[in-house]
């Protein structure tokens, strides 16, 4: 894909790979900008992201990769923050780097897309985790802080469905992104889930074209052999949505490149 901007290194304990492993990769694929967005640090869920230590660490193999391989691929530096309140951190909110992926993983400090705790749902009510899951997506968007929703729809990810009209429960989320001027990743790594879509939908992407809000192309890799995965079914999808064009970020501010 021509611009990948979410992608991860070992520091967030549970991705393999060099930082120079994926960006060969991804200059084999024919990516023209590529982004490491690593799970940031904060005092939650610590196994599942690096430590506040590492920052400097992880910042400054970036930057260097950035340096050495500026002849063949240009390289942003992110983080992918956890949008739960209480437990973000100035550290990384205030980083300086090019974008802030802003996700939300947990559904009141439930962990809703790992496999570790799916037995809850059978016990919620799927519309209405699917609504609370949305609303802390329009809460995100709310407070300006991030250029980037990461993978809109991941409460599918089990391919546990509502009932009610997914439009609906996500029309204010998306109102929010819109007026808050973020951007929403087409992000390939739903593929490789029980859904096996990537997120969001089509018939989100086609509201959120509607509504003129901007895309961005994620791989979402873990692993150098993730990275470019399913980049003709993504551009295809972005294309017959009706986008022409991609955004990315340098320093926080917003560009495009054509598809």
């Amino acid at each position: 894909m021509i611009v990948d901007l979410h992608n991860h290194t070992p520091l967030c304990n549970h991705a393999e790979g060099s930082i120079e492993e994926y960006i060969e990769a991804a200059i084999q694929c024919g990516t023209k900008i590529f982004g490491f967005s690593d799970h940031a640090p904060m005092d939650f869920d610590p196994e599942y992201r690096m430590e506040f230590e590492d920052m400097q660490e992880y910042e400054t193999e970036v930057k260097e990769a950035k340096e050495n391989y500026k002849e063949r691929i240009e390289i942003l530096l992110g983080y992918e923050v956890d949008y739960l309140p209480g437990h973000m951190d100035e550290r990384v909110l205030h980083a300086e780097v090019d974008y802030l992926i802003g996700s939300v993983h947990f559904i009141d400090e439930w962990g809703f897309d790992n496999p570790e705790f799916i037995g809850r749902y059978e016990h919620e009510d799927i519309d209405v985790i699917w609504q609370k899951y949305f609303d802390t997506i329009e809460a995100m968007a709310k407070t300006k802080l991030f250029d980037i929703v990461g993978h809109l729809d991941l409460i599918k990810i089990f391919k546990f469905m509502p009932k009610k009209s997914i439009k609906e429960i996500a029309k204010s989320a998306l109102v929010a992104i819109k007026q808050n001027d973020m951007v929403i990743e087409i992000n390939v790594a739903g593929y490789r889930k029980p859904v096996a879509e990537a997120y969001p939908s089509q018939e989100l992407l086609e509201e959120a074209f509607r509504l003129g809000i901007d895309i961005t192309l994620s791989s979402d890799a873990h692993k150098p052999e993730q990275v470019g995965l399913h980049n003709e079914r993504v551009i295809a999808l972005a294309k017959a949505v009706g986008y022409r064009e991609c955004a990315y970020f340098v320093k926080r501010e917003k560009k495009f490149l054509k598809l």
